[in-house]
C-alpha cells in the first residue's frame, strides 16, 4: 500500500468513525424503577458529528415503559419500531404500533406520549429528536416540569412550588 492509500485508509476511517454509527453494536446500559420501567438504552449519535438530531436505541422489556408520559416544548421526536410490538400512548389514546412503523411526534401540549411495551416480547425502538436546548418538558400524569440545557444541567420540578418571578429580587 502506498503512502497516499495508507492516508486515504486513515481519513476514510476517521470519517465513519465522526459520522456512522451501527445501532445493534451501541454499548447500552440498563435503566430499571420497578413496578413499571425496564429498559436497555444506548446513544447511538453520541461520539458524533451529529448537533442538530441526537439517536438513540431502546429496548424495552415485556409489559414494561422506558420514561413517563411527557411532551416536548421545542424537541420534535421521531420513533421507528425495529422489532416486536406494543402501545403509544399519545394524546390520551392508545394506539397499537409493530415493527417498521415510524412514529411523528410533534412538540407541544397536545401530543404528549410514552411507548409501552404491552406485548409479550421486548420491544425495540430508534428514537431519534431534534436537539434544540435549553429544552422544557412537562409531564401530565405527575405534574412535574423538567428544564434541560446543556452539559447535563437540568431541573425538574411540581408546577405547584413554582415561586413567583420576583421571589428573592431586591
Amino acid at each position: 500500500m502506498s503512502e497516499s492509500e495508507s492516508l486515504e485508509t486513515g481519513r476514510a476511517e476517521a470519517l465513519r468513525h465522526k459520522l456512522i454509527r451501527n445501532h445493534q453494536s451501541v454499548e447500552r446500559e440498563r435503566f430499571v424503577r420497578a413496578p413499571r420501567y425496564d429498559s436497555m438504552i444506548g446513544g447511538v449519535s453520541d461520539g458524533t458529528l451529529a448537533r442538530k438530531l441526537g439517536c438513540g436505541v431502546d429496548t424495552v422489556a415485556p409489559g414494561q415503559q422506558s420514561c413517563p408520559y411527557h411532551f416536548h416544548h421545542t424537541q420534535e421526536e421521531m420513533f421507528i419500531v425495529l422489532a416486536g410490538s406494543g402501545t403509544l400512548r399519545v394524546a390520551g389514546e392508545l394506539l397499537p404500533i409493530q415493527e417498521g412503523d415510524v412514529i411523528f411526534i410533534p412538540c407541544g401540549p397536545d401530543y404528549p406520549h410514552q411507548i409501552l411495551n404491552t406485548s409479550i416480547a421486548p420491544l425495540s425502538y430508534l428514537s431519534i429528536s431534534t436537539q434544540e436546548r435549553p429544552e422544557v418538558c412537562e409531564y401530565p400524569d405527575s405534574g412535574k416540569i423538567g428544564v434541560f440545557a446543556n452539559k447535563g444541567r437540568s431541573f425538574v420540578q411540581r408546577l405547584e412550588n413554582g415561586l413567583d418571578y420576583w421571589e428573592g429580587e431586591p
